[in-house]
């Protein structure tokens, strides 16, 4: 049996801030940000681009990963995000 895997991920919006969501189908969940049917936030805000996402296998620790970095500020998304695209 094949166990779902979970997706914490970050899209970057048009006015330069970040969403953070979760789910088990990434490509049908960033379509239905990039239709405005995705969530309120990114419906009024607009989306530049998917930043940033990290898998999962368990969904409790998706959800525990998903609340921190929701709780982060835009400034430390931001410089995470640099750092993990340093080479």
């Amino acid at each position: 049996m094949s166990q779902w895997k979970w997706y914490v991920y970050i899209i970057e919006c048009l006015d330069g801030t970040f969403y953070t969501g979760m789910t088990w189908k990434p490509e049908l969940r960033y379509d239905q940000h990039l239709s405005g049917l995705g969530g309120k936030y990114t419906s009024i805000h607009g989306v530049k681009s998917l930043v940033y996402y990290e898998e999962h296998f368990d969904y409790q620790e998706a959800r525990s990963r998903e609340k921190q970095i929701k709780g982060w500020s835009q400034k430390k998304k931001k410089s995470i995000l640099i750092d993990n695209f340093k080479m």
